[in-house]
């Protein structure tokens, strides 16, 4: 049995929030990436994109606050904070293709050691395709954060030497947050940042089946 405990989705997100610098521009991709918003630390001012033409989000609306009418890329409701924008979808993709965003994070399937990233689909001949703005993300932005689980239903790692799903982008990552620790992606490979607590580096490596660097 495991001698530590893993992050969950909310965890994960605030390791996330805490890491943005202050000033950043940042996409929130569908999913885990949603909730960093409910994290920024307080008095840092960070501008917040959803890609549907959104600048300036704020946290998730409380219970019974929900304006349908108002949400991010992924249909959830959202609030935005004073001073934020609303604007047509091919300006939200003028922002992203054109190098205006600091981070953006996204989640995946599959990340290499070097950074390449596959996320929009698995391959299989029963997947559905979801491209969507990843690859105007992953390529646009100074900086791709990917935020997901280790590893898969299977037990595999989803950090890999090599992608053997469909690419979306070439050594874009910068990052990885999951569930196990946080990890950075650089040309010589693997680089931890840092892990949960009782988990150690062999324990961490035999997962991942991938060397590490630790310093």
């Amino acid at each position: 049995m495991a001698a530590y405990k893993l992050r969950d989705r909310q965890e994960i997100a605030r390791c996330i929030a805490r890491d943005i610098p202050e000033g950043a521009v940042v996409n929130l991709g569908i999913g885990i990436p949603t909730l960093v918003s409910n994290y920024i630390p307080a008095g840092r001012e960070v501008l917040l994109h959803s890609e549907n033409g959104l600048l300036g989000l704020g946290p998730a609306p409380a219970p019974g606050a929900e304006d349908y009418d108002l949400i991010n890329a992924g249909k959830q409701p959202v609030t935005l904070l004073p001073g934020a924008s609303i604007f047509h979808h091919a300006d939200s993709f003028g922002i992203m293709r054109g190098g205006h965003l600091d981070i953006a994070v996204l989640g995946a399937f599959q990340v290499s050691a070097t950074g390449d990233l596959a996320n929009w689909s698995t391959g299989e001949p029963d997947a559905i395709p979801a491209v969507g703005g990843a690859m105007d993300l992953a390529m646009g932005a100074v900086q791709t954060w990917v935020c997901m689980n280790l590893l898969a239903k299977d037990g595999a790692s989803k950090i890999v030497e090599r992608c053997t799903y469909p690419l979306t982008g070439l050594r874009c990552v910068k990052r990885v947050y999951t569930d196990h620790g946080t990890f950075e992606c650089t040309p010589n490979g693997l680089r931890l940042l840092d892990r949960v607590e009782g988990l150690t580096v062999d324990e961490l490596q035999a997962l991942l089946r991938l060397p590490v660097i630790t310093r």
